[in-house]
Protein backbone atom coordinates (compact mmCIF):
# COMPACT_ATOMS: atom_id res chain seq x y z
CA UNK A 1 0.00 0.00 0.00
CA UNK A 2 1.56 3.11 -1.45
CA UNK A 3 -0.96 5.74 -0.88
CA UNK A 4 -1.82 6.61 1.98
CA UNK A 5 -5.09 6.21 3.32
CA UNK A 6 -6.68 10.10 4.53
CA UNK A 7 -9.72 9.63 7.04
CA UNK A 8 -11.95 12.61 7.88
CA UNK A 9 -14.72 12.94 10.41
CA UNK A 10 -17.59 13.25 8.24
CA UNK A 11 -20.90 11.62 9.48
CA UNK A 12 -21.12 7.87 8.36
CA UNK A 13 -24.87 7.87 8.25
CA UNK A 14 -27.46 4.78 9.01
CA UNK A 15 -25.53 2.04 10.80
CA UNK A 16 -27.20 -1.54 11.42
CA UNK A 17 -25.80 -3.53 13.94
CA UNK A 18 -25.21 -6.67 13.10
CA UNK A 19 -25.82 -10.19 14.79
CA UNK A 20 -22.84 -12.43 15.22
CA UNK A 21 -23.55 -15.07 12.70
CA UNK A 22 -20.29 -16.85 13.11
CA UNK A 23 -19.85 -20.48 14.53
CA UNK A 24 -17.68 -20.80 17.93
CA UNK A 25 -14.24 -21.36 17.59
CA UNK A 26 -15.02 -25.48 18.94
CA UNK A 27 -17.67 -25.70 16.07
CA UNK A 28 -15.02 -25.06 13.43
CA UNK A 29 -12.62 -28.22 14.17
CA UNK A 30 -14.33 -30.92 13.15
CA UNK A 31 -12.85 -34.30 14.65
CA UNK A 32 -14.82 -37.26 13.19
CA UNK A 33 -14.15 -40.75 14.51
CA UNK A 34 -11.56 -42.88 12.79
CA UNK A 35 -10.08 -46.07 12.31
CA UNK A 36 -6.48 -46.74 11.37
CA UNK A 37 -6.10 -49.68 8.37
CA UNK A 38 -2.85 -50.39 6.45
CA UNK A 39 -3.21 -50.65 2.95
CA UNK A 40 -0.84 -51.27 0.18
CA UNK A 41 -1.38 -48.34 -2.70
CA UNK A 42 0.92 -47.65 -5.98
CA UNK A 43 3.59 -45.69 -5.95
CA UNK A 44 2.15 -43.61 -8.62
CA UNK A 45 -1.18 -43.20 -6.52
CA UNK A 46 0.48 -41.54 -3.85
CA UNK A 47 2.34 -39.10 -6.11
CA UNK A 48 -0.80 -38.41 -7.19
CA UNK A 49 -2.19 -37.82 -3.98
CA UNK A 50 0.56 -36.05 -2.49
CA UNK A 51 0.97 -33.68 -5.47
CA UNK A 52 -2.55 -32.25 -4.87
CA UNK A 53 -1.86 -32.35 -1.29
CA UNK A 54 1.06 -29.87 -1.73
CA UNK A 55 -1.01 -27.93 -4.46
CA UNK A 56 -3.44 -26.97 -1.42
CA UNK A 57 -1.46 -26.98 1.65
CA UNK A 58 -2.83 -30.38 2.83
CA UNK A 59 -1.61 -34.00 3.93
CA UNK A 60 -1.90 -36.59 1.49
CA UNK A 61 -3.33 -39.09 3.88
CA UNK A 62 -6.09 -36.40 4.50
CA UNK A 63 -6.97 -36.13 0.60
CA UNK A 64 -6.88 -39.56 0.78
CA UNK A 65 -9.63 -40.01 3.50
CA UNK A 66 -11.79 -37.22 2.38
CA UNK A 67 -11.73 -39.07 -1.31
CA UNK A 68 -13.05 -42.37 0.20
CA UNK A 69 -15.06 -40.49 2.67
CA UNK A 70 -17.36 -38.66 -0.52
CA UNK A 71 -17.47 -41.89 -2.33
CA UNK A 72 -18.86 -44.05 0.57
CA UNK A 73 -21.63 -41.30 1.43
CA UNK A 74 -22.38 -41.03 -2.17
CA UNK A 75 -22.70 -44.52 -2.79
CA UNK A 76 -24.01 -45.89 0.18
CA UNK A 77 -27.92 -46.51 0.70
CA UNK A 78 -30.27 -43.97 2.17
Amino acid sequence: MKKKIKYSSEKIGDVKVINDFLPKPEELVFKEDTVKVTLNLSKSSIDFFKGIARKHGSKYQKVIRTLLDNYSSRYSER
